[in-house]
């Protein structure tokens, strides 16, 4: 993996801070702009923090561990993560408890599980049958019957649908019926289990069962640990396979709690040109501790086993609220709220706006994740212009398509539709986030990684976005020396000048101040109304460009850099300036 580019300066954003004079013009009502004055740094120890904001772990769906994120986040010099597994899969919400063996497909709930069959080596014959008799005392249905000969193994693939047999490992032990008709020591049932990633050996750990082995024992092999289990010929019995505890004892090394039920397959291998029959039924997962609010206890349990093994990494947990269009929460109490069963994800506007309103109830800000999923840009902004973007405090604009999301971005920044746009990474495989297409982090100015802080930051939109693999400086707005990036500032004054920060520019990048009219065109104009102005980086003094504005009947200024190639490495949050008449309802942490 190549080195990460280095993070800003600290002596850069410093220097920056108190470089130039502010030199401005105020109407009678308007601001009071000093002349001749250094401005004064943001504010008495706030320094930019850096946060991945949408990461996916081991109580999603995904391959990742928490311990592969925290190694990426240090890797990359990212000071924040916040954990935004899927609200419903903490709870393990209606997640197969039960298959029966009665055919290739059956369903639970509703929701269906499947079958898939394939082999390796080489197999002179098999064949998986779904058979009335033998089956289980207890499940009196069909069961599946495994049968190979040759060199080789025939797989059997299991799968839920929307990967709801999946979710970490903490409180779950499985139990199946096993009965061995051809077995030995050339013959034997296979039960795998594909865990989460990890960054001690950089590989996904493998779980599997021997079913039908001479003796019980544990070994391991680099990445596969493999358990055996005897099981006499000829008999059922009820295979109980405690998955933490094998863990545990397989890689002591790990936090056996960190770990996902990613994959899990049923296999029946035959070496020497042996030949082998087993029959299974009732795969049962018995999960212990997710009713309720158990299963976010239960994660925040798994979390304090990495308290302080990753120095200069800060995480808090958070949620993606996922029955809805999908939205981020930070911060506030952690309630998880109702889910609908069968577990599917509902888009109406109206049901988003109500599950924004409980969890704003409840505390923290709340996200509008991926918004194009599901609309164009001309949808979205209408959204945004006529519903007040649905009452989401921030929104996910730096992700692709990047250009579409900012046009939606400065149509509701035209029509005083205030939010805080942020970066995305979105990433559930905790590999190389600087090798995903959304590599988007997002910077604070906050005086700490603590919570609260970091939460009344994003609420005041003193917040930019970076290219997590191309630049890391600092972009800020003052107007008459105090940040002004995410604020509303009401002024008459015919023209002042607004102070733009930009640290670090790599070689042969450059700022752009991208300014707009704020003039309410609601959707009878759906469209930008900007203006950009290209500044290079020899322009910059010790990071700063003096821009003069006339804020007229209301502008908005934000600003965005943009690479040698033409791509946008880094975009500002706005800074509004608008007549008196225009600032009433500014959230209090908006206001200038």
């Amino acid at each position: 993996m190549s080195q990460p580019p280095p993070r800003f300066r600290r002596r850069t954003v410093l220097a920056a801070a108190g470089g130039l004079a502010v030199v401005g013009v105020a109407g009678p009502a308007g601001l009071a702009l000093s002349s001749g004055t250094a401005p004064t740094p943001p504010a008495l120890g706030r320094r930019p923090i850096s946060m991945a904001m949408h990461i996916h772990a081991s109580f999603s769906e995904g391959i990742a561990s928490y311990a592969a994120h925290l190694d990426q986040a240090r890797r990359n010099d990212v000071d924040v993560i916040w954990w935004t597994d899927h609200d419903f899969r903490v709870a393990a919400h209606d997640h197969r408890r039960m298959v029966h063996f009665d055919g290739a497909e059956e369903l639970e709930g509703g929701l269906a599980w499947t079958w898939q069959a394939s082999t390796e080596g080489r197999l002179t014959a098999s064949a998986a049958d779904f058979v009335d008799s033998p089956h289980a005392t207890d499940d009196p249905a069909k069961a599946l019957r495994l049968t190979a000969a040759g060199a080789g193994i025939l797989w059997y693939a299991g799968k839920a649908w929307n990967w709801t047999h999946t979710g970490n490992i903490s409180d779950t032990t499985l139990h199946l019926d096993v009965l061995p008709e051809t077995s030995g020591p050339d013959a034997l049932l296979l039960v795998e289990i594909a865990l989460s990633y990890h960054p001690a050996r950089a590989g996904q750990h493998i779980l599997r069962y021997r079913i039908g082995a001479g003796r019980a024992g544990h070994r391991t092999e680099g990445l596969v640990g493999t358990v055996d289990l005897p099981a006499p010929p000829g008999q059922w019995r009820r295979h109980t396979l405690p998955l933490v505890a094998d863990v545990r004892r397989l890689w002591p090394d790990l936090v056996a709690g960190d770990n996902s039920l990613r994959g899990l397959r049923l296999g029946l291998s035959v070496t020497g040109s042996a030949r082998g029959s087993f029959v299974v039924d009732r795969l049962a997962f018995d999960r212990a501790r997710r009713a309720g609010q158990a299963g976010e206890e239960l994660r925040a349990e798994v979390l304090r086993a990495y308290d302080g093994a990753y120095p200069g990494v800060t995480h808090h947990r958070a949620y993606e609220v996922s029955m809805v269009r999908h939205l981020n929460w930070f911060g506030g109490d952690q309630t998880l709220p109702a889910f609908p069963s069968p577990p599917y994800r509902d888009n109406d506007v109206t049901r988003t706006e109500r599950m924004i309103e409980f969890l704003h109830s409840h505390g923290g800000v709340v996200c509008w994740n991926h918004p194009l999923d599901v609309e164009s840009r001309e949808s979205l902004a209408r959204l945004m212009v006529e519903r007040n973007n649905l009452g989401a405090d921030l929104v996910e604009i730096g992700r692709g398509p990047l250009d579409d999301h900012l046009w939606a971005l400065d149509v509701a920044a035209r029509n005083a539709v205030f939010f805080t746009a942020v970066g995305v990474t979105d990433d559930h495989d905790g590999t190389d986030w600087r090798g995903r297409g959304d590599r988007h982090i997002t910077y604070v100015w906050a005086s700490s990684t603590a919570r609260d802080d970091l939460v009344a930051a994003l609420r005041a939109g003193q917040a930019w976005f970076t290219d997590l693999a191309r630049y890391r400086g600092a972009l800020d707005i003052e107007v008459d020396g105090r940040t002004a990036m995410g604020a509303v500032a009401a002024t008459d004054a015919p023209e002042l000048t607004v102070r733009l920060l930009a640290t670090d520019l790599p070689s042969g990048a450059s700022l752009e101040a991208v300014v707009g009219t704020v003039d309410l065109a609601g959707v009878r104009d759906l469209n930008p109304a900007t203006r950009t102005t290209r500044i290079s980086r020899r322009q910059l003094r010790q990071g700063w460009y003096d821009l003069r504005i006339t804020p007229g009947d209301g502008t908005y200024v934000r600003t965005q850099v943009r690479g040698r190639d033409g791509a946008l490495l880094g975009v500002s949050n706005p800074a509004w300036l608008l007549p008196g008449r225009q600032t009433h309802d500014i959230p209090p942490l908006r206001r200038f």
